[in-house]
């Protein structure tokens, strides 16, 4: 009877890893579904800058593109980028900040994926999922596909865009640009029934510092999705072929206000365009 009932438990042991093992290959094999998919939206052949397609634009506009894209640079809107440093799972008051590696494609306004590694747990977040294990096998996230999730994750790519991909957020029919002040502009970006609007300021060489917007999220006590500020800092600008990128990213919940907490501190490592030659 008793090697009956360990037989039993070993076969339910098995079965249950075997199925964690499936889910997981399902949930990478989706990953790399979405990362190709992202991958060819980029164009083969793009148009090249031409800083005179902006003269109707408001000078701090000018300025912004004239310092993150150089004259003649191809209009690639899709990057790939690894980063380290740190994440937080915790709070303000108690940050417990982990060392963290990341791969992310981002290809706005069709979406991104991001591959994240902390110590003991490794996932992804994308405009469709958000999906995170214990040891690689243990689910401790597996949410996403409605309409919360992807309003959310909408801001968040939009406003990465705007710093690490600013081609796709030149002036067009679903984008349009503002002048708010001398060193602050709008941009607000329209998408399958989405808009986000993000501010973005500069210094007087158009040089961005800081973003900041309203996002759809429920980080907050009550756990429930509402707009509620979110931004962060931008440093270290690099050039990578014909753009200047921001290798250090500072970015967090409640931005500008005294519950400003970044739970993510993020130090670039590579960029690279997909179709471009490294």
């Amino acid at each position: 009877m008793a090697y009956f009932i360990t037989a039993s438990l070993l076969a339910i042991v098995a079965l249950l890893l075997l199925a964690l093992m499936v889910l997981r290959l399902y949930d990478t094999w989706q990953d790399q579904r979405e990362w190709r998919r992202l991958q060819h939206q980029q164009a083969i052949d793009p148009a090249r800058f031409d800083p005179q397609r902006l003269s109707n634009q408001a000078e701090p506009v000018q300025r912004f593109f004239r310092f993150a894209i150089a004259p003649g640079t191809p209009l690639f809107t899709v990057a790939e980028i690894n980063m380290v440093g740190e994440f937080s799972l915790g709070s303000k008051e108690r940050p417990a900040y982990r060392p963290m590696r990341a791969k992310q494609i981002l290809a706005a306004p069709h979406g991104f994926v991001w591959r994240l590694r902390l110590p003991g747990i490794s996932g992804s977040d994308s405009q469709r999922w958000t999906r995170f294990r214990l040891f690689g096998l243990i689910p401790v996230a597996h949410v996403g596909g409605n309409d919360n999730h992807r309003r959310s994750a909408f801001g968040r790519y939009i406003a990465e865009a705007l710093f690490w991909t600013p081609a796709a957020l030149l002036p067009s029919d679903n984008v349009t640009w503002q002048a708010m002040t001398h060193h602050r502009c709008r941009v607000t970006v329209r998408h399958q029934g989405l808009e986000q609007s993000i501010d973005l300021q500069i210094d007087d060489e158009g040089r961005p510092q800081a973003i900041k917007f309203q996002r759809w999220s429920n980080a907050n006590d009550d756990k429930q999705f509402r707009l509620q500020p979110f931004g962060g800092y931008l440093s270290d600008f690099r050039y990578v072929q014909g753009f200047q990128l921001p290798f250090r990213v500072e970015a967090g919940n409640q931005f500008d206000t005294e519950h400003y907490f970044p739970f993510f501190k993020a130090e670039l490592t590579s960029v690279r365009f997909p179709g471009l030659s490294p």
